[in-house]
């Protein structure tokens, strides 16, 4: 028998140049698995100039979500036509259908990156048609412990599903002119920042956040800012309330806090890497949320790979993101009281989580480790 490069059809919609923690994810998966397989990709438009060279890419569709599905059923139907896959991936539950129908059609093994949200959203459609295609995958990669425990919960058999969590580009020192240059630009200078960074939906509790967290804060640190990256954005899946900004912006105001809250929307990967070396600390009060989930919590693991600790509740997936008295603290869901405790100790000159500690947790998550552990769970090489 002769060990070759086993090849593999990848179907994601999250792919860039759409931005967000799910694309990056599923473009380092394409990277990952690029240096082992041959690939072909069924991604969204622009996605091309994004992948490595010798991958084979199909864009598919139009930007919209129903455009993709309509032109990524038809390039996923060709690539598979044309040659057999030794695994379809998809990159997540939306698109399990169209790599189900692949490697069904073809007698491939597939998988699916669950990320919690493709299984506890409510929408009767996928909750009748998505959920059920996705129970017959031959493996279901769940992005966290708690994602893995509502797979199962969702009828998903547990010997189909493993645990991989995201992965993160370390950085290897603090870069002192970045962190500094970053907070003149913004008038920072000398005030402890807190940092938040994700799109803003109701789920991710920067409206309670203000309310009850932020008046503590800077009734202790007059000069506290917190420094807000992201925007809102509706759900692929489950659409999202609109005006959480503009609802933030009006609470901090009432409270007297206007000047303590800096929104600086999306930035790009340089901006949010300085933002990252100039905070103190990141902030991650995600809330429990009927239909809603936090899978993973990349964000906290990013912040650690840059030294800086987070404070979260622990809620969904973060649990795992987090390792409390070295990366940051866990704060039982709901209980601001302790929130802001957290935040003033994460604050303080002598806080009990150092940027050692940080990015020691965070090397367990580094990108090679991810793609070896990928590389595990889908069998290492074919055999012909």
């Amino acid at each position: 028998m002769m060990d070759v490069r086993p090849r593999i059809l990848i179907v994601s919609r999250n792919l860039p140049p759409l931005i967000g923690g799910m694309e990056r994810l599923n473009h380092h998966l394409v990277l990952e698995l690029s240096n082992r397989a041959d690939l072909e990709i069924v991604g969204p438009p622009g996605c091309r100039t994004s992948m490595p060279l010798g991958v084979s890419v199909r864009e598919a569709g139009s930007s919209s979500l129903r455009g993709y599905l309509m032109g990524a059923a038809r390039q996923t139907l060709y690539a598979a036509l044309g040659q057999r896959f030794d695994w379809v991936l998809a990159g997540s539950g939306l698109v399990a259908p169209l790599a189900l129908m692949a490697a069904r059609l073809r007698r491939s093994k597939c998988a699916v990156y669950l990320h919690g949200l493709d299984i506890v959203v409510r929408h009767p459609t996928y909750q009748r048609v998505w959920l059920p295609l996705i129970r017959r995958f031959d493996l279901c990669l769940a992005n966290s412990r708690n994602t893995a425990v509502l797979a199962a919960q969702a009828g998903i058999p547990a010997d189909r599903i493993r645990v991989l969590h995201p992965g993160v580009e370390l950085e290897s020192e603090l870069t002192a002119d970045a962190a500094t240059n970053w907070r003149a630009r913004h008038g920072l200078q000398e005030r402890p920042v807190m940092l938040s960074v994700g799109r803003l939906t109701p789920r991710k509790g920067l409206l309670e956040f203000v309310q009850s967290v932020l008046p503590v804060i800077v009734g202790r640190h007059p000069k506290a800012v917190l420094v807000v990256i992201g925007n809102e954005a509706p759900d692929a899946l489950a659409g999202r309330a609109e005006g959480i900004t503009a609802q933030i912006r009006s609470t901090a105001e009432k409270l007297g806090l206007a000047s303590n809250l800096i929104f600086l929307g999306m930035c790009d990967q340089a901006e949010l890497n300085a933002a990252y070396q100039g905070s103190d600390v990141l902030v991650f009060p995600v809330r429990q949320m009927a239909g809603d989930v936090e899978g993973f919590g990349m964000v906290a693991v990013e912040a650690a790979a840059h030294g800086v600790p987070t404070v979260a509740f622990s809620v969904g997936g973060v649990s795992d993101a987090v390792e409390p008295g070295v990366s940051g603290w866990l704060v039982e869901p709901g209980d601001y009281a302790a929130f802001a405790e957290r935040t003033l100790d994460a604050l303080s000159p002598a806080r009990s989580v150092r940027p050692d500690g940080c990015r020691r947790f965070a090397r367990q998550f580094a990108w090679p480790v991810f793609g070896e552990q990928l590389w595990e769970l889908l069998g290492g090489t074919a055999t012909v």
